[in-house]
């Protein structure tokens, strides 16, 4: 039963759950326009769960990277995230503060979730606390997970799968949380690779120093930004990586609920295609944004369509 605090229903200062819900919606459509477009295709009631999900991601996030948190000493920055810790906890036991605890609340009451997940993305957030480097893939892929291999798992019960998953020969049956997990890291390569000129900016460097040195491309290369062929054998082989993370995602993919497939291989292939954008603007990531075109986007929803049909 959700615990609404009275002196907030006195102020009358949480709004409706409709407007809560628009409130999600606009946010993310005005920050995540590809994974925006993707949730379009859902039933409503799925849509605005996703929704809401992003919003409380975006909000972590937003402990460590916003306006507000740069220039924060680490101990504040620390406690901002022992007091979002402590506010999701509570959050799950029913304790609704604001209008995104509202929504929140509800998703969780109408797809049932497990807190640990929101937990490690806390705990993403913290590793931003202590290193700006990676010496290994390894090191790397712990933090994909928690900082987005978590979200596919916060989703995964509102996707649902398809009713003939528990029937299926148990050689068929892939494990969808691992797939989730693995969709989830997809796109964080992703972003790693798109955004590493705006990363370069805040001193933080995401490649694995191991690949660097396997390139030959230093550390003051990056900074500079220096566009050569020691780079461009990097950035492929990092695009080649990202590639094989949303392959393994796939056998996830196709035992997801009819309702969900869709828009799931929607957003899957919308965002793989940054990695071709990235190819497009000869891995110069430094001075441009790589990004899939409007045109693009809709041009690839047939064909997205037709590939849902097929698990």
């Amino acid at each position: 039963m959700l615990k609404v605090p009275r002196a907030a229903k006195l102020a009358g200062e949480l709004p409706s759950l409709e407007s809560a819900y628009e409130a999600c919606r606009l946010e993310t459509a005005q920050w995540a326009k590809t994974f925006y477009l993707g949730t379009l295709l859902m039933p409503p009631v799925k849509r605005r769960a996703i929704w809401a999900i992003y919003v409380w991601c975006r909000r972590t996030d937003e402990l460590m990277d916003s306006p507000q948190a740069q220039g924060l000493p680490i101990t504040q920055l620390s406690d901002r995230l022992d007091r979002w810790e402590e506010r999701t906890r509570d959050l799950f036991d029913g304790v609704i503060v604001d209008s995104l605890d509202l929504v929140m609340a509800d998703t969780i009451e109408r797809f049932p979730q497990e807190l640990q997940p929101y937990l490690d993305m806390i705990e993403g957030q913290r590793m931003d606390l202590q290193r700006h480097r990676y010496n290994s893939f390894d090191d790397l892929e712990l933090y994909c997970y928690r900082v987005a291999g978590t979200v596919g798992l916060m989703t995964q019960h509102v996707m649902g799968l398809d009713p003939a998953y528990t029937s299926a020969p148990w050689s068929y049956r892939p494990n969808t949380s691992e797939a989730a997990i693995a969709l989830g890291i997809a796109n964080q390569l992703t972003n790693i690779l798109r955004d590493v000129g705006e990363d370069r900016g805040r001193g933080r460097i995401y490649l694995p120093q191991e690949d660097l040195a396997r390139f030959n491309y230093t550390e003051d290369d990056l900074m500079a930004g220096r566009l050569n062929d020691n780079w461009r054998e990097l950035m492929a082989f990092q695009l080649q990586r990202a590639r094989e993370w949303f392959a393994r995602s796939e056998s996830g993919v196709r035992w997801l609920a009819a309702d969900a497939r869709w828009p799931v291989w929607a957003s899957l292939r919308l965002y793989r295609g940054i990695l071709t954008a990235i190819e497009s603007i000869d891995y110069d990531v430094f001075r441009n944004r790589a990004f899939v075109p409007r045109t693009g986007k809709l041009i690839d929803l047939p064909w997205s369509y037709l590939v849902a049909q097929v698990r």
